[in-house]
């Protein structure tokens, strides 16, 4: 019987590395500003060094308790009841700039939108697993985990958080992919996936006003398109080598809120070409290492799991880079690891934690 290995080296140093220039990159993308309106430059710092140790503290757990504890369908209905509660309560509290998406007070808020992302891989994990064959079966395989995976993703649309959702029903495509899903059925599924998030974007003016700003930015510079033109400016400044770290002028009140979704753009000003591909670098090892434990790992439940992980990570921070290079319409997502936010990065965390556990079973 072969040695259990402690757990992914490389993957667990590639979430410290991305892990610290994200704080790093909160901080000079913040501390400006932070003076400014707070007269405390390190304002946004030290609320992210807060969850990032609340994180590591939650990866640490999950890293050592056994993922096939959560196998346990009593504690996954428990789960998801728990998360359908709050994403309904969500709802029904006051919004903060014009969306119903945190629960609690100040730095104590989350959203119950990032618990619902990984109680719904568990869960898609447990059943894809148990279902065997039957998920060739569009009936009792495929329709089962859309129901779901829609209860989920409109609740979350209805926030409103597209772009969330968005990632919700991505993910639990990739997971039917990996479960054995027919392709032929995934194909359907996709095109109307596709028609779906047109209709959606058509029925929310403001979706549909940063779609045309997405075609063409430059017809409204100073309002749906502002934010894409002066992500590509920033990435256009940096240059090869950058302007220097703390160095930026877009943080400056030209990008909103340059910490959070666009952080990258901040990162491309002040690093360059080389900052923005040691980052993709970063991510693509991360993804790697995440599809090799799930190729690898003997346990099927184990599998699912690790591919809905890698996916969650995956899907959000390609949907983050294309918005911030204005490949694809400015939606509001976080970059895992690297964005300001903290329920995001305590989750991530969290879910990373369980990756690395079953990276020991390898």
């Amino acid at each position: 019987m072969s040695k259990k290995q402690p757990f992914d080296y490389v993957l667990f140093g590639v979430i410290i590395i991305l892990l610290a220039i994200g704080i790093n990159m909160v901080f000079s993308a913040s501390m400006y500003i932070d003076k400014e309106m707070y007269n405390d430059g390190f304002y946004h710092l030290r609320k992210q060094a807060v969850w990032a140790s609340l994180g590591i503290i939650a990866m640490y757990f999950t890293s050592k308790i056994d993922y096939r504890l959560y196998k346990n369908r009593k504690l996954i209905a428990l789960g998801m009841l728990i998360t359908i509660f709050l994403l309904v309560v969500v709802l029904l509290l006051p919004p903060i700039k014009g969306a119903r998406r945190w629960i609690g007070f100040g730095s104590l808020g989350i959203q119950p939108s990032e618990l619902a992302k990984i109680i719904l891989v568990i869960y898609l994990a447990d059943n894809l697993s148990r279902k065997g064959e039957k998920v060739r079966s569009f009936l009792f395989g495929v329709l089962p985990v859309l129901i779901v995976a829609g209860v989920f993703a409109g609740l979350i649309i209805a926030e409103p958080n597209m772009s969330t959702s968005v990632i919700v029903m991505a993910t639990a495509f990739s997971m039917l992919f990996v479960a054995g899903a027919k392709v032929s059925q995934l194909s359907i599924i996709l095109i109307l996936g596709a028609v779906g998030a047109f209709f959606a974007m058509k029925s929310a003016d403001y979706r549909w006003r940063r779609f045309t700003a997405f075609l063409n930015p430059w017809a409204d510079p100073l309002g749906d398109g502002y934010q894409a033109i002066q992500s590509l400016y920033a990435l256009g400044a940096g240059g090869f080598f950058g302007v220097g770290f703390g160095q930026s002028r877009q943080k400056n009140y030209y990008i909103p809120e340059a910490q959070n979704d666009f952080i990258f753009a901040i990162i491309g000003e002040e690093f360059g070409f080389i900052g923005v591909f040691i980052i993709i670098l970063l991510f693509t090892i991360l993804i790697w290492r995440g599809i090799r434990i799930a190729i690898n790992c003997k346990d099927r439940f184990g599998t699912l799991l690790a591919a809905g992980i890698t996916s969650l990570i995956a899907i959000q921070s390609s949907i983050n880079l294309l918005v911030v290079s204005s490949s694809m319409p400015v939606t509001g997502v976080t970059l895992p690891l690297i964005s300001y936010g903290g329920s995001s990065l305590l989750f991530t965390l969290l879910s990373l934690g369980i990756l690395l556990n079953i990276s020991r079973e390898l």
